[in-house]
């Protein structure tokens, strides 16, 4: 495969990062994104010699795109764009504060929307592009419910994603735009975002293997050669979104009853 210019949002840590480390091996020049610079300068440093560190705000859209600006003045394009910033926090709908859903707002919506809208106009220029947006499977079955302004949030990205797509389709066939929805992962996530319990890759949470951050990426890297409209991670977590549609209710009461 031709090398790629790849842009990375939250790529100081977690999926982010570990995406930045197996696209850079195969020999991609990476630029990452994200507000933490000495983080994100190591990733940079284990992602080959051509990775660059643009230290980003990504609820800022002049940040952005300068991010890439910086990323087109260095290689001369961009080929691949992964909206992945987040965050969240343990809160259930009753117990979130007006802070607490701006912030997540900001960081897992409003940041897909301006790295979407920053980069789309350079991939209608080309007339090719794949964009990625890293959602979750918690914004298809909201089965966490002290994720719930996540949820709603990463809910939202489903659906801009989708529209984008379709509003693409007929006019710029050379441009993909994918949604990834992992499940469980193993991340720093989890202890900022207030996790109750104790996340580690390989454990079973309920019906769910806890995946690696690593596995995450690498399913992820498959989309430069084979992009696809959306991709589950485990893709067996497509199973228990059609289960959720299938009997909302009945679904949400085996989820209240364990």
């Amino acid at each position: 495969m031709e090398p790629k210019v790849v842009v990375i949002t939250g790529a100081s840590s977690g999926i982010g990062a570990a995406l930045s480390k197996n696209l850079g091996a195969k020999g991609n020049k990476v630029v990452l994104a994200a507000r933490r610079e000495a983080l994100l300068k190591q990733v940079a440093a284990e992602s080959g010699p051509d990775a660059l560190a643009v230290v980003t705000d990504v609820t800022s859209r002049i940040q952005m795109e300068h991010l890439r600006d910086v990323a087109i003045d260095a290689f001369g394009r961009v080929d691949v764009w992964v909206n992945n910033a987040g965050r969240a926090t343990g809160k259930t709908v009753m117990e979130v504060t007006d802070e607490e859903f701006q912030s997540i707002i900001d960081v897992v919506l409003k940041s897909t929307l301006y790295g979407m809208q920053t980069i789309v106009p350079h991939f209608q220029e080309r007339g090719q592009g794949l964009l990625v947006n890293v959602s979750s499977t918690l914004g298809r079955v909201p089965f966490v419910t002290y994720r719930s302004i996540y949820s709603a949030a990463k809910s939202a990205v489903n659906i801009l994603t989708a529209n984008l797509r379709m509003d693409l389709m007929a006019k710029y066939p050379g441009i993909h735009v994918s949604l990834v929805l992992p499940g469980i992962v193993d991340t720093d996530f989890h202890r900022v975002a207030q996790t109750p319990m104790r996340m580690k890759a390989g454990e079973r949470v309920g019906n769910a293997i806890v995946l690696s951050a690593d596995e995450v990426a690498a399913q992820t890297a498959t989309l430069l050669e084979n992009p696809v409209p959306e991709m589950y991670i485990p893709a067996g977590a497509s199973e228990f979104a059609k289960q959720y549609y299938q009997d909302v209710g009945a679904f949400e009461a085996r989820m209240v009853q364990r």
